[in-house]
Formats: structure tokens, C-alpha cells, sequence
């Protein structure tokens, strides 16, 4: 009886999506359903057969909820549709905002700005290097292996100092901003194929038109007392479904046309064999250049933040050195504030003996009045 209520109803808090979807996959095929009618029928003409086993029984009763199979099937892609149309949505968002990033913004112009220059100026003296105006992006991974002369340092550690040093005015603060995309970003993209993407938007489009179809089935053959809430909530589902899953396939081409523009963009061709450039060989080229820049990024951070500190603490060491200096014996401010404290004695004991003055010659008048008044 629950699970009549909650597929009719299409109440999910009697009996849950998992066990709706068990109940589907478990539930009595044609063959099988036929065989247990069959036996349900002869058992009762005759007296002594026997009855059906709690299994077959619990098949039967399921087959007696109307049109079980094509309410469930409804019922299990709602549930699942959004979730994949959403999963679509995010990565092909993901896909877009890196693609504008690393045409147009403007810590990635910076940085490999200073690449191509410091680039032109250690091959200063090759007349064919020296002067690029370009570079391929699979230098970017090698920058790290550059060293200086006395192998104290690479190429990539020094950009990422000048950067921080000479272009971020937040360098060593809490809000200071990471220039490239975020290496986990750039690696999610990496693993994208846009020939998955256009086979899970076809097999949702497809599950979909599967979806109207078995609901379809519902409406026609249900009681009246049976078709609601089930025909108001799929019609509204399907409809919004179809809009979604229109605007995801929209977003698919613009996202395979955003980022063929952003590999022309940066001068990227097809491997040997292959039609386009892939977001596996883009994507992996700049999650190792971006995975070593913040590893460089984090540390130069920190010791910006502890120059700053050392900074300010000598502030402070020369600022406190100047005012014990100040408070010296022989200095005038020092002298200054004694002769104030002198003053001031001075001036209260003049008070207290000018006030002890007018009272000692108040008393006298009193005594004085006292006399001439009864004598």
C-alpha cells in the first residue's frame, strides 16, 4: 500500500529514489508476469495448489500498481536529469571562464609579458632570438628548469618575484590575488572531451523524448482518480527539461568555438593525426606552467610578508630607541617637566597659606566683634 501511495502520489518520503530505482530494475517481466498469473489463476480452481511464494507474490502485487514501470521510469529520470543537465552546465561554464581568462586577463597578460621579455633579454645577443615577439606555449613548463649561473635559482622564480614585487601592490597581504587560473580549474578542463559532452547531451535527449513518451502511456490508461499529481508535475518537468536541455547544447557550441578561438588565440596546432586541439593537450600545458607559478607564488608570498615584518618591527626598535632617549636627565624636555612639577608645589602650598591666612583673620574678627559687643 506505501508504495502504491508514493508512485501514484509521487511522494519520495514513503519510499525513496533507491528503493524505487531496486523496485524498477527488479521488477517482473512480461514472460515472468505472465507465468505468475497463470499460476494465480489454476491455484484458485483448484483446492489444495499451492500458493505463490512471497517473491512472485510481492512481483504481483507491484504489477497491480497502474502502469508501475512507465511512472517509476518518469519518476527516476526527474530525478537524475537535473543533476546531469547541471554537471553539463558547470564544466562548460568552467570552460568558458578560462578560455576568457587566458585571452583577457590581466595578471596572464602581465606574466607572460615579462616571460617574452626576460625571454628576449637573456638571448640579447642572437640576433634571430633576441628580438621575439612571440613564444609557443610549451616553454611555459620549462621555465622552472632554467637556471641562473650559480643554479641558486630558476627562470620561473625570478618572474614570479618581479611579478609580485613590481606589478601587485596587495604582494605579501591576505588579499593578494593569484594571476593565472587556478591549477585544479585548469586541470579539470584538461580531462574534458567535448565528444563526451555531445554523447551525454544526446543520451539526455534521448531519455527525455523516453520520458514523454511513458508518460504519455500514463495519461491515456490511467483512471481519473490516478492521472493527478502525476500528469501535472511531468508536463511541467518536460517542458522545462526540453528548455534546459536546448540551451546546454547552445552553450556546447559556443564553448567548443570559445575555446578553438583561444588555441588559435595563443598559436596551438593539432597533434599529428588529430582535427583540432584537444583541451587534454591545451589545458595540460597550463595546469603544469600555472601548478609550478603557485607553488613559487605562495612561497615569495611569505617572504614578502616577513621582509614586511622585519620591516616594521625596525620601525618600531628605532621609534622606541628615540623615545628612551627622550626621557634622559639632561635632556630639556626632561628638565622642563620637572620645573613644571616645582611650579605647581609652590603654587598649592602659596594656596593652602593664603587660604590659612584668611581664616586665622576671620577668626580674629569673629573674637574681636564678640568683645566689643558685651564689654
Amino acid at each position: 500500500m506505501s508504495i502504491f501511495f508514493s508512485v501514484v502520489n509521487l511522494d519520495n518520503s514513503i519510499v525513496d529514489l533507491e528503493t524505487l530505482q531496486a523496485l524498477y530494475e527488479n521488477r517482473a517481466q512480461s514472460d515472468e508476469l505472465e507465468k505468475i498469473e497463470k499460476h494465480g489463476k489454476s491455484s484458485k480452481e483448484r483446492e489444495n495448489a499451492k500458493s505463490l511464494d512471497k517473491p512472485e507474490q510481492f512481483l504481483y502485487e507491484l504489477s497491480l500498481i497502474p502502469n508501475f514501470s512507465e511512472r517509476v521510469f518518469c519518476i527516476l529520470f526527474q530525478s537524475t536529469f537535473s543533476e546531469s543537465i547541471c554537471s553539463i552546465h558547470r564544466k562548460l561554464e568552467l570552460l568558458q571562464k578560462l578560455c576568457e581568462m587566458l585571452k583577457s586577463g590581466a595578471g596572464v597578460m602581465q606574466v607572460l609579458g615579462l616571460v617574452l621579455a626576460f625571454g628576449n633579454y637573456m638571448n640579447g645577443g642572437n640576433r634571430t632570438r633576441g628580438q621575439a615577439d612571440g613564444f609557443g606555449l610549451d616553454i611555459l613548463p620549462k621555465l622552472k628548469d632554467v637556471k641562473s649561473s650559480d643554479n641558486s635559482r630558476s627562470l620561473l622564480s625570478y618572474i614570479v618575484s618581479y611579478y609580485l614585487r613590481n606589478f601587485d601592490e596587495d604582494a605579501g597581504k591576505e588579499q593578494c590575488i593569484f594571476p593565472l587560473p587556478e591549477p585544479q580549474d585548469l586541470f579539470q578542463a584538461s580531462q574534458m572531451k567535448f565528444e563526451d559532452f555531445q554523447k551525454d547531451l544526446r543520451k539526455l535527449r534521448k531519455d527525455l523524448r523516453a520520458c514523454e513518451t511513458e508518460a504519455g502511456k500514463v495519461y491515456q490508461v490511467s483512471l481519473e482518480e490516478h492521472i493527478q499529481p502525476f500528469k501535472d508535475n511531468m508536463e511541467k518537468f518536460i517542458n522545462q527539461a526540453k528548455i534546459e536541455q536546448e540551451n546546454e547544447e547552445k552553450s556546447l557550441t559556443e564553448a567548443h568555438k570559445s575555446f578553438l578561438e583561444t588555441a588559435a588565440y595563443f598559436c596551438m596546432k593539432p597533434k599529428m593525426g588529430e582535427k583540432e586541439v584537444s583541451p587534454h593537450a591545451f589545458f595540460s600545458i597550463w595546469h603544469e606552467f600555472s601548478s609550478d607559478f603557485k607553488d613559487l607564488w605562495k612561497k615569495e608570498n611569505k617572504l614578502i610578508l616577513q621582509e614586511k615584518v622585519k620591516e616594521a618591527e625596525e620601525v618600531c626598535r628605532q621609534k622606541k630607541g628615540k623615545s628612551l632617549y627622550n626621557i634622559k636627565p639632561r635632556h630639556d624636555s626632561g628638565i622642563v617637566r620637572m620645573d613644571c612639577i616645582i611650579i605647581i608645589i609652590i603654587i598649592i602650598i602659596s594656596l593652602l597659606t593664603f587660604f590659612l591666612f584668611i581664616l586665622f583673620v576671620f577668626h580674629m574678627y569673629i573674637i574681636l566683634t564678640y568683645l566689643v559687643i558685651y564689654f
